[in-house]
């Protein structure tokens, strides 16, 4: 199935709707997914069943940045990242393809190989040169707050002022991309649920969201499945977790938020598609 975007390199009625990022992890080790989509045959049925039920943006990533996650080096990544990106890319000729991860060179090929964003965890925190390759591409950017890394991140969640403490962080990182000639108006801003952040202060984002909409970037919220929402489920399996995660895409619509990043795309579209009618 193809679908014809007019609206390149954004997804149609960007801004007037709550746009769908679906997940597709090529890692085992992610911690909702990891190991289901490691064949070709996999990966182009769950494109297929993301563009058939309505995903606005496809995001491919080969390097897990789950909390305790290992990293793979990006020669690796690349490896199992390319080839995948040029199978969607050849039968989905047109459905626009963001790509995780925070490595200059994986950023690269990916972009020389049909990808259309970059969407990095860092913000460009841990290898600049990636704001080389965005700038070079003039592609759209997700910058994305957190601390740290991986190994790291569980242990940096003190903040003197949550809120002004991610803004300043995302601003900081913004004018050093655009420092380095990446467009503003290419650049998305990710509060980075999950990432150096507990259960309440998670939801203290979502509380002062509108704090992040007065700085005029739109907005990514990529809350599907995560911890948090398992512990105010008190429910240990990631994947039933989506009920929770709708709840947190349906607030995404009345905020008027450009976009969610989810595991479970159909049933995100249904809910989104009820929300925008309601308030928007």
């Amino acid at each position: 199935m193809q679908i014809t975007n007019n609206n390149y390199p954004w997804p149609d009625y960007w801004g007037r709707k709550t746009s769908i990022m679906g997940i597709i992890n090529l890692t085992p080790d992610s911690f909702s997914d990891g190991g289901e989509f490691c064949s070709t045959e996999k990966v182009l049925e769950q494109v297929n069943n993301f563009v058939s039920n309505g995903v606005d943006v496809i995001d491919l990533g080969a390097q897990s940045t789950r909390p305790g996650a290992l990293e793979i080096g990006a020669k690796k990544e690349s490896k199992i990242l390319i080839p995948y990106l040029k199978k969607i890319r050849s039968q989905f000729p047109s459905i626009l393809i963001s790509i995780d991860t925070f490595n200059s060179e994986v950023a690269h090929d990916a972009l020389l190989n049909g990808a259309d964003w970059i969407n990095d965890v860092t913000g460009g925190r841990r290898d600049e040169e990636i704001l080389d390759v965005v700038s070079e591409f003039n592609c759209p950017f997700v910058i994305t707050h957190s601390r740290g890394n991986s190994q790291n991140m569980n242990n940096l969640t003190n903040y003197d002022d949550l809120i002004r403490n991610i803004i300043d962080s995302l601003e900081n990182l913004s004018n050093i991309a655009t420092s380095k000639n990446v467009p503003k108006d290419k650049i998305i801003w990710d509060p980075g649920m999950g990432f150096s952040k507990d259960t309440n202060q998670n939801l203290e984002i979502l509380r002062n969201i509108d704090a992040f909409k007065n700085y005029g970037f739109p907005l990514l919220i990529g809350a599907s499945r995560k911890r948090f929402i398992g512990d105010i489920l008190e429910e240990d399996n990631p994947k039933e977790r989506d009920i929770g995660t709708l709840a947190i895409s349906c607030f995404c619509s009345q905020k008027n938020l450009h976009l969610v990043r989810v595991h479970n795309v159909k049933i995100n579209y249904q809910v989104l598609k009820v929300s925008d009618q309601i308030f928007r």
